[in-house]
Parts: structure tokens; C-alpha cells; sequence
């Protein structure tokens, strides 16, 4: 695989969507191969290969949903060869908040997390639009409803991933059955793993009745 150099770029406002920049130069085309055989992880702080990054069947936020994530996209320009990832410093500043709201904290800055992002994608060497995914997740292995004195660990993988859904055609919706969760519930204002059972619900209804997606509404309306 030939090498790849990337860089990182960051301005003074890091809420700016062109402010974080990932870019991934090659001087040759990569190998058609599995795209997914020899991906890697950053898995118990180091990088592991996709295929050995497993937790226990009881690890508590496999059995309770208690962990916290966010979904990073990364565009690859055939016409420059370069991978472009945007914002990556803001995501993780914003899955840190979304940690705390779980009580969980990890030894690692939203600076570390995107470094570790550019070296993952660096190792990965894909050349196509990729999907990065990283969590934060109650590792503890037990058995028992609850947030604190627990242990919590960072993990993240990058897949390749396309077109989300296909606005260029347009987009069928419905609006769902399902209300949407109350921030006094389960706080929607952090990306909550569990609560997420609310928008699979909305978006499984939506295409088996036909549709591409859910619209979903507050208790309100």
C-alpha cells in the first residue's frame, strides 16, 4: 500500500465547519482488495486490526446501552486523491459533553481523539468516502442498573460508506408514530447509544410503510 501523508489543518474557531481538515495524499492507487479485511481500531488505548477489537458479552453498555458516540464523515476527492474530514476537533469536544452527561470521563483531549482519528485513517489508507465511528462506552464487566463507579473506555473505527440516502432522487418521509424522547428522559442533547432504540423504531416503521425516512415529533406535535 503506498504511503499516505496527512495533515491536519485547524483555525481559531473550531465551531467552524471548514475548520478542522484531514487530508490524505497517495502517489499511487491502492490495491483493489476487501475493503473491510484490514481495517484497524483504536481499541484498551492502542491500535488493534478491526477483527480483534471484542468486548465481553457482559460489558455494561453492550447490555444497557450506556455509552455515547459520534459519526464523523470523510469525502474523498478522486480529482485531488485527498481525504477530507471536517470538524474533527468540535465532534470530539462534543462527545466529551455527551460523556459526562453518562458519567464518564476517558484520559484523552478532543485534540488527542483527532490525532488519533488522522493516524486510524492513515492506517486504514481507504480511498473512498469513509464513516468514522468513534464511542465511549461503560467497559465494566457486571451486571447492575446504574451510571457511576463504573469503568469507561474510548474505542473508534472507520468503515467505508457512501451516500447516506439519496436526496438527488428525493426523499419519501412520513411522520412516525413515535414521539420523540423528552431531554428529561433520556437527554437528547447528548448522542446516547441506547436512546437510539427511539429513532430505529421511527425509521423501521418509515421503510417497511414505504418510506425513506421518519419525521418525528415532540409529545407536543
Amino acid at each position: 500500500m503506498a504511503a499516505a501523508l496527512l495533515a491536519r489543518a485547524h483555525c481559531a474557531d473550531p465551531a467552524d465547519e471548514e475548520c478542522t481538515l484531514l487530508k490524505q495524499a497517495t502517489s499511487t492507487p491502492a490495491a483493489v482488495t476487501d475493503s473491510t479485511t484490514d481495517l484497524w481500531a483504536f481499541f484498551r488505548g492502542g491500535f488493534v486490526p478491526l477483527r480483534d477489537a471484542n468486548i465481553s458479552v457482559m460489558t455494561h453498555a453492550l447490555n444497557y446501552g450506556t455509552a455515547v458516540f459520534e459519526g464523523i464523515r470523510a469525502y474523498w476527492n478522486a480529482d485531488s486523491k485527498q481525504l477530507y474530514a471536517l470538524d474533527l476537533v468540535p465532534h470530539f469536544q462534543r462527545i466529551v459533553r455527551s460523556a459526562a452527561l453518562l458519567y464518564m470521563q476517558v484520559p484523552y483531549t478532543p485534540e488527542q481523539m483527532a490525532d488519533f482519528t488522522v493516524e486510524l485513517l492513515r492506517r486504514d489508507g481507504l480511498q473512498e468516502d469513509i464513516y468514522v465511528r468513534p464511542l465511549i462506552y461503560k467497559s465494566s464487566e457486571l451486571i447492575g442498573v446504574r451510571l457511576h463507579n463504573l469503568d469507561a473506555d474510548f474505542t473508534m473505527f472507520a468503515i467505508p460508506f457512501g451516500k447516506y440516502i439519496d436526496t438527488e432522487a428525493g426523499v419519501r418521509a412520513q411522520v412516525s408514530s413515535w414521539r420523540r424522547t423528552d431531554d428529561n428522559a433520556i437527554p437528547a442533547r447528548g448522542k446516547v447509544t441506547g436512546a437510539y432504540v427511539n429513532s430505529a423504531l421511527a425509521k423501521s416503521e418509515a421503510q417497511l410503510n414505504g418510506f425513506d425516512e421518519a419525521i418525528v415529533l415532540t409529545g407536543a406535535g
